[in-house]
């Protein structure tokens, strides 16, 4: 569907009339999708405008037909499998229901006749169409995948049957299908685990381990030397550890990095696949979650020609991402981007990278003075580690750099003192931060299975099956009506899933800008209580009313943000 006839039908509706989503707004994000090649759909949707079901129920009833959820419908399998995946996906249509009627057939571009009439001549039944959003169909396609372990029980069933002499090969096909299945569920990790009798296979999904399958213990040499082959690594070495790199072809046709690294425990050597899909690389700030005032400190934190802006945060909080998305902005033909990353973990056409190399002696200090020679404008130090780089850090943003970093501290506020403990003077501090973000990822409730619920609140307290929550009245009535109790959202679970109510993640953030009253604070050696009270005072919104914010849109729930905050 064209942006023009997304665009019209929202108007007609009249949904740009009562204040839910103003028409310059919508003019806004239209200019926006014709800038950068984007569909005025999917733009809607990450930017928290309207949510997927509301917006293809408009669509819907703008070009005049039935509107169907397929997470809220049961699919027979033998219904599904009328028309085949590839058919499916590349069309995005789904098959849900043969009725006397016909079949019914969702589709994202119901006025589509000929894929109707195409499908009419397959089956050789009438086709009634359906109107369904992309992303729902996409998630639906889900029920075509064979379970992983299912997959993987398959390929073991040939080792067994097949002769010795053959077994390498099924080895092979052992390996791709890890990888081809890790990237399909969407893993950032794959742990291929030594125990004394088997090996375990793990996938890490939105953050969470989620076991696999089972292998027998008699293969687990093989599959570790496999990897070894594919990441240039040394085979005949069991004794110490190796990290590497390999990449492979998705099903999509897309190339995907994997970084590895193999350790010996007692049970052999663990392996761990960290995946590095090229779509991580294409977030952009607001696909992240920044909301829409803290992405407007962080624009103008780095605008500025000189300055530090620090990500900062727990490991695997995403912080790499952000600063990522920050470069990828900056990143034009007349800047000069220089990089020192342990490890470099995406390529960026156009930006100098340079590996941190501890056989060498090339650390983050040593490679970071060595680009102060190469002539930057930005710099990236992919972590704040000692003192020697945080002095040299410092310098470079105090002479004309933009310096983008990561730190670990638990909120915005404690960067500060953290430099501070590093033996940065607070008057090299206080003029050379610009801003400081602090960052969690939460799991997104699964749009195919949520579901409203209600929990109690008593006395400023919110009470959940997770536990009881202290929550400031001011903050909690500025995104809740008050009432003894809220409504939320929550996922009830479902194959597209995995059973676990959760499809994604996306970040609860805390933006310090650093102004002339947070520096009188850092000159004056004020500790990092008294700097949150200022900057909430000044209009910082916290990573808990960050998260409460999320939860009252529908994005995620209160036991993820409890989980994330407490951290």
């Amino acid at each position: 569907m064209s942006n023009e006839k997304i665009k019209q039908i929202l108007i007609e509706s009249g949904i740009t009339d009562d204040g839910v989503f103003p028409k310059n707004r919508l003019d806004q994000l239209l200019e926006e999708a014709e800038k950068k090649n984007r569909n005025l759909y999917d733009l809607i949707i990450e930017r928290d405008v309207l949510q997927d079901f509301y917006l293809g129920k408009i669509l819907a009833e703008g070009l005049g037909f039935p509107y169907v959820t397929l997470s809220r419908t049961k699919i027979l399998d033998e219904v599904l499998q009328i028309i085949p995946e590839i058919v499916a996906k590349k069309q995005k249509i789904l098959a849900f229901e043969l009725s006397p009627d016909g079949l019914k057939l969702a589709m994202a571009d119901p006025e589509n006749i000929e894929i109707r009439e195409f499908v009419e001549k397959k089956v050789g039944v009438g086709v009634i169409p359906y109107f369904a959003t992309e992303r729902d169909i996409n998630n639906a396609s889900a029920l075509y995948r064979k379970d992983v372990s299912k997959t993987l029980d398959d390929i073991l069933q040939e080792v067994i049957t097949l002769r010795a002499e053959t077994g390498e090969g099924v080895i092979v096909k052992l390996v791709d299908e890890l990888l081809l299945s890790g990237n399909r569920n969407k893993s950032s990790d794959i742990h291929i685990e030594p125990y004394e009798k088997d090996t375990l296979i793990r996938f890490r999904i939105d953050g969470v381990l989620h076991e696999i399958a089972t292998l027998p213990k008699k293969l687990h040499d093989q599959i570790i030397s496999r990897i070894k082959i594919l990441s240039r690594l040394k085979t005949d070495e069991h004794l110490s550890a190796q990290d590497g790199k390999l990449q492979f072809l998705s099903e999509e046709g897309e190339t995907v990095d994997v970084r590895v690294s193999i350790v010996p425990i007692i049970g052999g050597e663990k392996a761990v696949l960290r995946l590095l899909s090229a779509k991580a690389r294409q977030f952009s700030l607001e696909d992240l979650g920044l909301g829409l005032e803290d992405m407007e400190k962080v624009r103008k934190g780095f605008s500025k020609p000189w300055g530090m802006v620090l990500a900062t945060g727990p490991t695997g909080s995403g912080k790499t991402t952000s600063v990522y998305a920050v470069v990828k902005i900056l990143n034009r033909p007349e800047v000069n981007i220089a990089t020192i990353e342990d490890p470099v973990e995406y390529d960026i056409e156009g930006i100098n990278q340079i590996q941190v190399n501890s056989k060498t002696n090339l650390t983050f200090a040593k490679g970071l003075g060595s680009i102060l020679r190469q002539d930057p404008d930005i710099i990236f130090v992919g972590e704040i580690r000692d003192e020697e780089t945080a002095g040299i850090a410092i310098n470079a943003a105090m002479t004309g750099h933009l310096v983008l970093s990561t730190l670990h501290t638990n909120d915005a506020a404690t960067t500060l003192p953290r430099l501070a403990d590093m033996k940065i003077e607070p008057f090299l501090i206080a003029s050379s931060v610009n801003v400081a973000i602090a960052q969690r990822l939460v799991r997104k409730i699964c749009p195919s299975c949520i579901n409203s619920a209600e929990i109690e609140v008593r006395e400023g307290k919110i009470i959940t099956p997770g536990g009881v929550l202290e929550v400031d009245p001011k903050v909690l009535y500025k995104y809740f009506p008050k009432g003894k109790t809220l409504r939320v959202y929550e996922g009830k679970t479902c194959p597209v899933c995995k059973h676990t109510g959760y499809v994604g993640r996306t970040g609860i953030f805390e933006v310090l800008e650093v102004t002339p009253g947070i520096r009188e604070l850092i000159m004056a050696k004020a500790n990092s209580e008294i700097i949150t009270k200022k900057a909430v005072e000044e209009g910082m919104t916290t990573m808990f009313e960050d998260g409460l914010r999320k939860v009252a849109k529908g994005v995620t729930t209160i036991e993820e943000v409890m989980r994330a905050v407490k951290t």
